[in-house]
């Protein structure tokens, strides 16, 4: 059985770095940026023109109250999912020309364009793009808030493979100036720390961990120092430092 939120929930959360406030509306909100859409829609679908597309169904201007004159645009989406071509309309406008709350006459050339932005944006939040955003979500802080402590966890840099494997030939010869448990478990801190900030896979990480306890076994053979209980309490629950 299909599931049919499958794409709706690729697709769906948007990242703080992507939104801006609405400006120009009776309205306040946030909206995503346009060119994070279409490079979202790119990733999901394919390049433009091949996995997806839009074409302007129609434009016109139309009279509205005040002698304000605005830009209307349709716009047709298109898009290939699962084998299957998907199309969805949606319309967009703009004030192209008015009167400001100065008194002042307007003209805005770029009206068109923003009408197609504006219709492009609401079509492919119809399938999803975008979603927090035009369910409200983004109105509750705690989400906002959890979004953007995420988006500067993905921020962080991660070491690559070689570098992970270098790590662990550093490890090695670092164990080896470790000459009692408390030289271990200082250097075990730091490689923590290194590769918590890296961050490191778990499958480095867990090649790594058993070479601390493997060298605080070979020390507490020799009988060099014995292993108190207690030695760094403040990690003494982290997997770095058993064995």
């Amino acid at each position: 059985m299909s599931d049919n939120l499958a794409l709706w929930n690729a697709v769906e959360q948007t990242p703080p770095s992507q939104v801006k406030p609405i400006t120009g509306k009776a309205y306040q909100g946030t909206s995503p940026k346009p060119y994070y859409l279409v490079q979202k829609a790119t990733e999901t679908f394919g390049p433009i023109g091949i996995g997806w597309g839009f074409s302007i169904v129609d434009e016109r201007i139309e009279e509205g109250a005040g002698g304000e004159r605005m830009s209307i645009a349709r716009v047709k989406v298109w898009f290939n999912w699962n084998g299957e071509r998907g199309e969805v309309e949606h319309i967009g406008g703009t004030s192209f020309s008015g009167i400001r709350s100065s008194g002042k006459p307007f003209t805005d050339e770029d009206a068109p364009k923003k009408s197609v932005t504006d219709a492009l944006i609401k079509a492919l939040s119809m399938i999803g793009f975008a979603g927090d955003i035009f369910m409200g979500r983004y109105d509750d802080s705690k989400y906002v808030a959890d979004l953007k402590a995420e988006e500067r966890e993905q921020a962080k840099p991660k070491a690559s493979a070689a570098e992970q494997k270098r790590g662990l030939e550093a490890i090695e010869a670092d164990l080896l100036d470790c000459h009692t448990i408390a030289d271990v478990n200082k250097c075990a801190k730091i490689w923590a720390s290194i590769m918590d900030r890296d961050g490191w896979s778990k499958d480095y990480r867990d090649t790594a961990i058993p070479k601390f306890a493997t060298r605080r076994a070979a020390l507490a053979a020799d009988d060099e120092i014995p292993d108190f209980p207690g030695d760094r309490p403040a990690l003494a629950g982290h997997p770095i430092m058993a064995g």
